[in-house]
């Protein structure tokens, strides 16, 4: 399982909704944290979340170390399982 770890904070919702409109993707929460899974890669894209770069390039609070980011540019946020 890939997961992600997004801080909870209102600048970062937009991470998650985005994340959780893939069918394969599932959102929930882990205490301050939106926890992104999935059992193939996880894929975001920037622009439709609306993020401002600064705020897109400080959203990852972790991943599990069954996990890797592969990209994370002005495009997309992408882990993928190791």
């Amino acid at each position: 399982m890939t997961t992600l770890y997004v801080l909870d904070v209102p600048e970062n919702t937009a991470v998650a909704t985005v994340a959780a409109e893939d069918p394969a993707v599932t959102v929930g929460q882990l205490g301050p944290y939106f926890v992104i899974s999935a059992a193939g890669p996880i894929v975001v894209d920037r622009r439709a979340t609306g993020c401002r770069h600064a705020v897109w390039y400080s959203c990852v609070g972790g991943v599990a170390r069954d996990g890797r980011i592969t990209q994370h540019d002005k495009d997309a946020l992408r882990v993928e399982p190791v």
